[in-house]
């Protein structure tokens, strides 16, 4: 019962702040998705921290450490670059660009009906195919933690609980971590109702606030896995021998050499490092489709008061992210390799469970309450900002752009369109439970999403910084990506070679169709220019070097950044240092290069627009 206390006790937060912001959303699109642009940076930054702490990182994150070692988890941290090339280089461009989506951004940058074309399909592309994988991937990840915790069955009268059973027999879609157990529908049915409460639950409170509800339960929900995490952490490290024990523990499981190289954070002592895994890790924070912020991240860009916090917002996010997170995830996953031993033959989504049982067997009651309070916040704060930011797409580019104003002739009221965004949550509701029935391992949705978006990142990098880039070029980028990535999964096998693959085939393609088309209208160009001050190759005065000193600071960021991660880290969980080296050597070595980088990085953050 006091599990379930702490779980109503959040619950109660979350609507109450919805409802709190319920009268200001309720004035128009501005309001509603960018809550009046009036966020400060640490509000967004923590907001976007929340968002990416969700409940569906942690699981593969438990199946990459479990089958490629902690090296493997240099997939999450690369992308730190991109939060830092945002912050650095394009967040403040995002704010003075005033679109409201980033899909509007292409009629503000391009020109003629390739423009509009371009954004109507982002709005779908990314609004429903991209928003509803994501949330399908979230709404996995809540069945696997909600099945032994939430268990309708018991709970409800047979009249209530017995209609869903039948209903989920009827379907034939198992919802269940193991489809071949003997209760499988009776599981299923109780799965099923977790996933429609925690759906519903989040839909009413982002609906009724908008983004204002959506950053308002980010901070509780950020605090209560962060403290959730860290508590979980502690009795699993207990239970593994603690903290200084668990190189030692993991050394008598699996061999000395084995267990060097899966406490590695570096590629020489890491295992499978080949040069295709490098080169991937070493590219993915730029072939990936958010690789300038395009989505729920420039949004809250878009939403911050002013530049400056809208350039501040994104680093207060990347080091929360990759350094907060992973310092805590670090020693919690290393001791649920020793508490729950490797076996031959586990697959990821085996090794991703071992999260959700470590919970479960690990903790205590209260404790146990609060981790699953804190796992649910995380769902909840990945499933509003994408609700939010998917219906922004419906709302603002489909419904009021092309449907309303290209094809009706008129202009819908403010408060029409903010009724039509909160319809918007039930209809992505109910695509995203039809995608996750067909899902396997988190861990493999996840691959395909980055193969999906890996075409698309150079290309919107290129329209920020490049005249010649042009709608055709991002059409380009987009089809090729969606072309290649069904030929790429059947006929290549390495993963690494398939992202690089799709990677070079989408730029290429949006190279070609931009330099192949007419530019874009000169006097478009310089509109754009003389609102969005873009950085690099434009006539504009100090354009190129606003660009060199933005991506000198990105790069002085990013060594602050995983400097700081590999020597905490690897004095947390006893981790080699590589050719030999005595390890408070690699360690002092990794935070001097991080201090030395500070002065490089730190002055760009107050720079006066």
């Amino acid at each position: 019962m006091l599990d379930l206390a702490i779980v109503a006790a959040f619950a109660a937060y979350a609507l109450t702040a919805g409802l709190r912001a319920r009268r200001a959303a309720s004035t128009g699109l501005e309001a509603y998705f960018l809550a009046g642009r009036s966020l400060g940076s640490w509000s967004s930054g923590l907001s976007m921290t929340a968002t990416q702490y969700a409940a569906d990182t942690p699981l593969p994150a438990a199946g990459l450490v479990a089958t490629g070692g902690v090296f493997a988890l240099w997939r999450l941290w690369v992308y730190g670059i991109a939060f830092l090339l945002l912050g650095f280089v394009l967040g403040a461009a995002w704010w003075r660009s005033g679109v409201l989506t980033d899909a509007e951004l292409c009629e503000l940058r391009y020109d003629g009906r390739p423009a509009l074309w371009l954004r109507g399909v982002k709005a779908v592309y990314y609004g429903v195919v991209f928003n509803c994988a994501v949330l399908a991937m979230v709404l996995a990840a809540a069945v696997r933690i909600a099945e032994p915790f939430l268990t309708w069955d018991l709970w409800l009268h047979p009249a209530l609980f017995q209609p869903v059973e039948s209903l989920v027999r009827a379907i034939g879609v198992p919802l269940v971590t193991d489809p071949a157990a003997g209760d499988v529908w009776t599981r299923t049915a109780s799965n099923l109702i977790s996933v429609v409460a925690i759906f519903g639950f989040t839909v009413l409170y982002s609906s009724t606030g908008g983004l204002r509800g959506v950053v308002r339960t980010d901070m509780g929900q950020l605090a209560l896995l962060g403290g959730g995490t860290l508590l979980y952490a502690v009795y699993a490290t207990d239970a593994a021998g603690g903290l200084a024990a668990l190189p030692g523990a993991l050394s008598a499981q699996v061999g000395e050499a084995r267990a060097r190289e899966l406490l590695a954070f570096d590629p020489w002592t890491a295992a499978d490092a080949g040069a295709a895994l490098l080169g991937v890790l070493g590219l993915q924070w730029l072939v990936q489709m958010n690789s300038d912020g395009t989505g729920y991240l420039a949004q809250r860009c878009m939403a911050c008061r002013s530049p400056g916090e809208a350039r501040r917002a994104p680093l207060i996010f990347a080091f929360a992210q990759v350094l907060g997170r992973s310092l805590l995830w670090l020693p919690l996953l290393v001791a649920l390799l020793i508490v729950f031993p490797l076996e031959p033959g586990q697959t990821a989504a085996q090794r991703e469970l071992t999260f959700v049982r470590g919970i479960q067997e690990l903790l205590p009651p209260g404790a146990r309450g609060l981790i699953l309070v804190g796992m649910l916040a995380a769902l909840a704060s990945t499933l509003d900002t994408h609700l939010n930011w998917g219906a922004s797409y419906l709302t603002s580019d489909l419904y009021a752009r092309l449907i309303c104003e290209r094809g009706l002739g008129r202009r819908p009221s403010p408060r029409t369109l903010v009724w039509i965004a909160r319809a918007c949550g039930p209809l992505l509701m109910l695509l995203s439970l039809g995608i996750m029935a067909a899902l396997g391992s988190i861990q493999q949705a996840w691959h395909f999403t980055l193969l999906l978006g890996a075409g698309l990142g150079v290309p919107l990098l290129l329209r920020w910084v490049w005249h010649r880039a042009n709608a055709w070029g991002e059409l380009a980028a987009i089809g090729a990506s969606a072309l290649a990535a069904p030929a790429l999964l059947l006929g290549v096998e390495t993963e690494a070679v398939r992202l690089l693959l799709i990677a070079v085939a989408g730029t290429l393609a949006s190279v070609l169709a931009s330099l192949l088309s007419a530019p874009v209208d000169p006097a478009r160009l310089a509109a754009f220019e003389r609102r969005v001050r873009p950085p690099g190759l434009w006539p504009r005065p100090g354009a190129r070097r606003a660009l060199g000193q933005g991506l000198l600071a990105t790069v002085a960021a990013s060594g602050t950044l995983l400097c700081t991660l590999v020597a905490v880290g690897s004095a947390l969980i006893g981790a080699p240092a590589p050719g030999g080296l005595a390890r408070g050597i690699w360690i002092g070595a990794n935070l001097l290069l991080a201090a030395l980088l500070v002065p490089v990085w730190w002055s760009r953050l107050d720079e006066p627009e």
